[in-house]
Order: structure tokens, then C-alpha cells, then sequence
């Protein structure tokens, strides 16, 4: 696997990335497409991800195949096809809809720190998934997601929590995702091998 680094992204072939902003260790897989989004440090996706209009938190994990704030049509016009606001590759004498895509581009979607988006999922603009939260394969996305929760299904509902609420308080409290680069590396071998508790134990008291 290429070595990432704290400067560029790693942009694998066939992605396209418009607009968007890269923190420091991030990747985007092949064949990806990222629009007017920003990727916060360690924040990496997939093969084939498409991600659009997005604020994607540190360390989230966004498998392959899924779609981050995928754009609306005008369904409440009496058409909604691409002609009403791509109109310029339709006629010579008509721009495009300007409003339509500055409107579309402020509906953000927000995937908290450490999230873990599963293969396939979708989900839908201007929705947060919480600190930590788990978004099961295949499962539609309508609603906010609290931090630590898993949730499945179409559309999806939650399963449970990850961890008891005090244990979650005090990973919020802990905020590890914020530690610089090496202490993170320091922290490597607990990161590995203790469960939560034990690890808020040795680093929170």
C-alpha cells in the first residue's frame, strides 16, 4: 500500500475531485468522485465512493461503492429533469440554473469523527452522523445518527449503541481524534490492543 502523507492526498487513479479540500493522511480511492467537500484529517474513502457537498470529520471510514450527500432533483416542478437546470448543454440561448446549484451545494451533509461507513450505504443530504457511529451496508440514510450508534436498514433505523452512554461521554470527553500525529503513534499499541474502557482508563484516569 502507498505511504500517505501529511501534505498531499493520495488521489487514486480514476478519481475526480472538484472543489474540495484535503487535511493531512487522506485518501480517495479509485474511481471516487468528490464535489465541494472537505475531508478533515486521517478522513479517507474507498473505490467508487460519491461523495458531494460533504464535511467529512477526522478518521472517518467511508467503504466503497457508497453515496455521501447525493444531489436532489426538482420534484416538485412539474419536470425534473436535468434540462430545467442544466439547460446550457440543452439550448445555445440559456445558461444553467445558477440558484438551483448553489442551493444543492449548501445542503451539507457531516460525518463525525472515526464514523465507519459501510459498503453501499447512502447517505442523504444535509444529515449528521454522529461521532463514532456505525452505518451498516446497503442502509438509506434519512435521519441524523447519535455518536456510537449503529444503525441498518431502509431506511435506516438503530440497532444499538456501541458502548454504554458513560463510556461514550468519556470518549467525547477524551477526544483522541484531536491528538497530534505522534501521539497518536505513542498510543499505538493500546489502540490495538485495549478495549474502550480499558483504554479511557490508562489515558483518561
Amino acid at each position: 500500500m502507498p505511504k500517505l502523507s501529511p501534505d498531499t492526498p493520495l488521489i487514486h487513479s480514476g478519481a475526480r475531485v472538484v472543489n474540495s479540500t484535503f487535511g493531512a493522511w487522506c485518501e480517495v480511492g479509485a474511481g471516487s468522485i468528490v464535489l465541494n467537500s472537505t475531508f478533515q484529517d486521517y478522513a479517507y474513502c474507498d473505490r467508487l465512493a460519491d461523495i458531494a457537498n460533504s464535511t467529512v470529520g477526522k478518521f472517518a471510514n467511508i467503504a466503497a461503492m457508497t453515496r455521501i450527500g447525493p444531489t436532489d432533483h426538482p420534484y416538485r416542478n412539474a419536470a425534473q429533469h436535468h434540462f430545467l437546470y442544466r439547460s446550457a448543454s440543452y439550448w445555445d440561448d440559456v445558461e444553467d440554473d445558477a440558484d438551483f446549484f448553489a442551493t444543492r451545494a449548501a445542503r451539507r451533509t457531516r460525518l463525525g469523527a472515526d464514523c465507519w461507513i459501510g459498503h453501499g450505504a447512502i447517505i442523504k443530504p444535509e444529515i449528521t452522523v454522529g461521532v463514532g457511529a456505525i452505518v451498516a451496508s446497503g442502509a438509506v440514510v434519512t435521519r441524523d445518527v447519535a455518536p456510537f450508534m449503529i444503525v441498518a436498514g431502509c431506511p435506516a433505523t438503530p440497532l444499538r449503541a456501541r458502548f454504554p452512554d458513560a463510556v461514550a461521554q468519556r470518549l467525547l470527553a477524551l477526544a483522541w481524534w484531536d491528538w497530534d500525529h505522534a501521539r497518536l503513534r505513542a498510543a499505538l499499541a493500546d489502540f490495538r490492543a485495549l478495549p474502550a474502557e480499558e483504554f479511557l482508563e490508562k489515558y483518561q484516569g
